[in-house]
């Protein structure tokens, strides 16, 4: 049907779209794999008319990398701008690849968060690796040293029957194990820490797990490195890995849904991970960098050459010439649009002065590392690409990059939240169930497999605790500089079921939860990135989940007057069992004044009071508890932005001022799980819950509300505690003591729970070690 309209022209064929109807172009949209729908086909098609020329296949390529949601954002760029992008933006250094903030007079942190769903989901070994090594590219082109990884994992359920599974779909416990060894292998042998992340199992991620993955990194700010050209006469220097035919239409691939002949179709548009090259690739530009040598800096990621050079030459106002024959291949015989929108790995692209060119070029050679020059920068804003001699396309970067976006209709969606009566159960059993459930047991079986402490400068990790029996941390601390105590505190938070329930309050929830962690440390909240994962944009539904979320984290953060420094908007994340649960991935980060005040969430010191803070309400929609109870049911967990703030400023001061000697979030599983998790990597505690609001015990302790810690107060110090808080709802409910969790409720001091530390880690820490075995 579209065979017809190709005529071969040298290295590259031309594309008659200027007489193709609607069906021919939709046709080959879907043939060539751009993944461009009839509307934005026609717009190509108005483009060539005007310029009275055929297409090549490199120039139709090139538009569909640009115009994929992976890219361009179509769909999310008009809401981005009217709720979050404005918030706190004065604090904003740069928010190109990766947001820039300052950490202190002479640093700034660079801090960026992406997804890699769709490559994982079809093969999860590479797919996870390669969005790591994604992430350390955006941070290192913003000229920053890389300094730690985050993961946000999410699959379905572990215990899935295999006959439950949708055709083209792998078992999640396979995912999840490929996954965890690929961002094992690719973090550990390049030498930067895997120091936090989380794991979630959820029905909705059995068609499509989501793979999320962030990077923090630290530049003087002297030495930061902007992704544009500067001027017409630059040097364009390609650095890195060669080029193969690995991850070819990466990007369209990822924009568009998944289905049951995606592994057998898409394959080849999973890159091929080398952190082997990619470590003195870093090392190498970094060198550069402190030399001054670098006039601009970008990775090569999605689209490939495609993307890099037309972007670095559109954000400086110029335009660019490339010759595809100077790029080193790893395939000889790839047609020139291949090597255009190859996403080979571990490539850099740098802007340099003719005059400095040699001195890269010698920098690179020094480590082993293959760069060569292969374009320069010019006046006209075009980008021009020859291969041996043949102008093979030419495109005008005002229509390539900034070609097309969306202000798609939208519906609200209905929240799932009401409430039940039913009669309370044996909380004891209760608690060593939720101990153990998928979603609140250890994760001790991912976090040993990484290497969290090279680099020697995490200060409080993910494990903490006596040593035979640890717990997790809120969030991880990580100290950048030999000559300084202050660091920055590191978590990632979203809770699926809350989303699912009601996608506006879940979200909140988890700029709460983000919140909570970072004063857990001692941390003051500085910045916030989101990885925006959802379903397929153009479904009405899909899309208010989208809307929703934006409301939601415009109303959280504007109130704390916290910035989205960096974040990604990951669409499509839908198969033919459905769409994905809303996951707005947050990612915060926060600055700690001295590390060596940093409390850990294990109890310490026999005798010391531990009191709530924050008052607990019946919220139990999306609950350990009531999921444990088989009840899909219960209020979503509300927020108060304004009385977050307070709270964690309130927070954060009583450990500075040394009051707080242990500090837990109360989240997953509520206060009762925070007090066992606080039990199992440290001393006993022995509580009453009677001074908490008049609650059923079971509500008491497993109630999910926002805004809640469990500490452990200096005893000495206790009255300056509670002058502290005044303003605020405390509640002391008992002291650390012994090695057992004992829980007391109601007027007559009733026992419901009297567990020995052990019972508790045994629950706790066995579910994952066996499930993988």
């Amino acid at each position: 049907m579209i065979r017809q309209l190709f005529t071969k022209d040298g290295y590259v064929h031309r594309i008659d779209i200027l007489r193709a109807n609607d069906a021919q172009l939709v046709e080959l949209s879907k043939s060539m794999g751009l993944a461009l729908s009839l509307q934005e086909m026609k717009k190509i098609q108005d483009y060539f008319k005007k310029r009275g020329r055929l297409p090549s296949d490199l120039e139709l390529e090139a538009i569909a990398q640009s115009w994929s949601e992976h890219c361009c954002y179509k769909s999310s760029k008009y809401f981005l701008r009217q709720y979050v992008y404005n918030i706190a933006k004065d604090k904003i250094v740069a928010r190109e690849d990766a947001g820039v903030i300052e950490f202190d007079e002479k640093h700034y942190y660079v801090v960026a968060l992406e997804s890699h769903n769709h490559p994982s989901a079809i093969e999860p070994y590479g797919g996870a690796a390669t969005g790591i090594g994604g992430i350390l590219r955006d941070v290192l082109c913003m000229g920053a040293q890389p300094i730690a990884l985050v993961d946000p994992l999410f699959f379905g359920m572990p215990d899935t029957k295999y006959e439950e599974l949708p055709k083209g779909v792998k078992h999640p416990r396979y995912l999840f194990r490929r996954v965890v060894e690929g961002i094992r292998d690719y973090g550990n042998r390049v030498g930067i820490p895997t120091v936090a992340g989380q794991v979630y199992f959820h029905k909705s991620y059995t068609g499509n797990c989501l793979v999320n993955v962030g990077c923090i990194g630290i530049v003087e700010k002297n030495k930061l490195v902007h992704s544009k050209v500067k001027r017409p006469g630059d040097v364009y220097i390609y650095a890195g890995g060669r080029t193969g035919r690995d991850g070819i239409h990466g990007v369209t691939f990822a924009s568009e849904e998944l289905h049951e002949k995606s592994e057998e179709k898409s394959i080849t548009a999973v890159q091929l991970g080398d952190p082997i090259t990619k470590e003195p690739l870093i090392h190498a530009c970094l060198e550069c960098n402190e030399k001054g040598l670098v006039e601009g800096m970008k990775d090569m990621g999605g689209g490939g050459l495609s993307c890099v050079c037309s972007e670095l030459a559109y954000e400086g106002g110029c335009g660019a010439e490339v010759y595809l024959e100077k790029v080193p291949l790893r395939e000889e015989d790839m047609k020139p649009w291949e090597i255009w929108v190859s996403e080979s790995q571990e490539r850099m692209l740098l802007v340099v002065k003719e005059e400095n060119v040699k001195e890269v070029l010698n920098i690179f050679d020094r480590w082993d590392v293959e760069a060569v020059p292969i374009g320069k920068v010019i006046e006209e804003p075009f980008i021009r690409i020859f291969y041996k001699g043949q102008l093979v396309g030419e495109l005008d970067l005002r229509f390539q990059i900034a070609g097309v976006e969306y202000s798609r209709g939208w519906i609200e969606p209905p929240t799932r939240e009401k409430e039940v009566d039913f009669p309370m159960p044996n909380v004891e059993e209760m608690l060593l169930k939720i101990l153990s459930s998928y979603n609140v047991c250890s994760r001790e079986w991912v976090i040993r497999q990484y290497d969290f402490e090279v680099r020697g400068c995490t200060v409080i990790k993910p494990m903490h605790g006596d040593v035979e029996m640890q717990t997790h941390a809120d969030a991880v601390v990580i100290k950048p500089l030999r000559d300084s105590f202050k660091g920055l505190a590191i978590t990632s938070d979203i809770n699926p079921y809350f989303t699912s329930l009601n996608v506006y309050w879940g979200t909140c929830s988890a700029i709460d939860e983000a919140c909570r962690n970072l004063a857990s440390v001692g941390a003051r909240i500085s910045s916030f990135t989101d990885c925006l994962n959802f379903g397929n944009p153009e479904k009405p539904e899909r899309m208010g989940e989208f809307v929703m979320c934006m409301k939601a984290l415009n109303d959280m953060a504007s109130v704390l007057n916290v910035p989205f420094a960096s974040g990604n908007v990951s669409f499509y994340n839908e198969s033919s069992a459905g769409s994905v649960a809303p996951t707005p991935t947050i990612m915060a980060v926060g600055i700690v004044k001295d590390v060596r005040k940093c409390p850990t969430t294990n109890f310490k010191g026999e005798e010391n009071p531990i009191y709530v803070i924050g008052e607990t309400k019946k919220e139990m929609g999306g609950s350990e508890y009531y999921k444990c109870m088989g009840l899909e049911a219960g209020i979503v967990p509300r927020s108060e932005p304004s009385l977050l703030k307070r709270s964690v400023e309130k927070v954060v001061e009583a450990i500075e001022n040394g009051l707080i000697v242990s500090c837990h979030d109360v989240s997953n599983g509520g206060i009762g799980i925070a007090l066992a998790e606080m039990v199992i990597g440290g001393k006993g505690a022995e509580v009453c819950l009677y001074s908490l609001p008049n609650l059923r015990t079971d509500i008491k302790l497993f109630s999910e509300t926002n805004t809640r810690w469990v500490v452990e107060v200096r005893k000495e110090k206790e009255e300056d505690f509670r002058k502290l808080f005044s303003d605020l709802k405390i509640y002391k409910i008992g002291s650390v003591k012994g090695r057992k969790l004992i829980v007391y409720d109601g007027d007559e001091m009733e026992k419901f729970i009297d567990i020995d530390k052990e019972e508790l880690h045994n629950a706790w820490s066995k579910r994952l070690w066996e499930e993988m075995a």
